[in-house]
């Protein structure tokens, strides 16, 4: 089983030889066996890779995400066909009822603020935790009243710093946005592999966001990366420390399991949840750890 990331982030050549990445600089060369790599982050502009090796991490649905000249992360790598019956999926997903979309959103977002409310709890945010509490339960099917807004305004006004807000230029919300970032990269591949469009959604209608579907699914995991980043204890490898919250261990389905396995037996059943339209189908991380 796929469990390295690999991290790229000096002037180098990546290039495929035989099963194998081959890392090349003027003082050394590298290999890494394919399927070893769950995903590979490439930090620097100062890197070549071949299209032989794209051809073949896209063909073994590696991820692949790549980064700006300030080291964030800003694109990635995606098959255009991820499942042999992709055709299927399209017109599946194109047909999903709006009912059944909505009930499913609303379950999410429920989900997404009782997670809120636990984190807060773990710090001594008893009297918020009670509130997000109450938001969740008047979640309706579509979520029309934006509970889930209301809810996010109360968890980062107290879940940080006091006074910290999404919108501020800082290392929190710097941390933030590149664990976000991958987190959402391994939805996109489990959508994909799965067969399905990353840019429908189910309540994400942006028609500029290629994501749409992979940022509706994301929103229950987002505590996981608002925890890992609390506990960062190096802030000058602050990246380094962030590449292991891919391999996290969470619960789900009651066992243990890798994050990025987690994202995809979540993902499974949520397709079944839309498809059936029955929300209780949906397997959601533990977070009572």
């Amino acid at each position: 089983m796929a469990f390295r990331t690999v991290i790229v982030d000096t002037h180098s050549k990546l290039e495929y030889s035989l099963n194998y990445l081959v890392f090349r600089t003027a003082e050394e060369v590298k290999r890494v066996l394919l399927d070893e790599i769950q995903t590979i982050i490439v930090q620097s502009t100062a890197v070549s890779l071949t299209s032989s090796l794209l051809s073949e991490l896209t063909k073994r649905k590696i991820k692949v995400i790549f980064c700006d000249e300030k080291n964030n992360p800003i694109s990635e790598l995606s098959p255009l066909y991820g499942s042999h019956n992709t055709s299927g999926r399209l017109f599946e997903q194109l047909a999903w009822d709006q009912n059944k979309k909505d009930l499913v959103w609303q379950r999410i977002v429920e989900e997404k603020i009782k997670n809120q409310a636990k984190s807060l709890r773990r710090i001594g945010k008893n009297e918020e935790a009670n509130l997000l509490i109450e938001y969740s339960k008047a979640v309706g099917p579509g979520d029309p009243t934006n509970r889930e807004g209301h809810a996010a305004k109360v968890y980062f006004n107290n879940r940080f710093n006091p006074g910290f807000t999404r919108d501020q230029d800082c290392d929190l919300n710097k941390y933030l946005n590149y664990g976000y970032t991958i987190v959402l990269s391994q939805f996109n591949r489990s959508i994909v592999a799965s067969g399905y469009l990353t840019q429908v959604g189910i309540h994400h209608k942006n028609e500029f966001n290629q994501y749409n579907l992979s940022c509706d699914f994301i929103e229950p995991f987002r505590f996981v990366v608002d925890d890992f980043v609390e506990k960062i204890e190096n802030p000058e490898n602050w990246k380094e420390e962030m590449v292991k919250l891919l391999s996290a261990d969470v619960e789900i389905d009651g066992k243990k399991q890798s994050l990025v396995n987690a994202i995809s037996i979540y993902c499974s059943s949520l397709f079944v949840a839309i498809n059936e339209g029955n929300p209780k189908a949906i397997k959601f991380i533990n977070n009572e750890l």
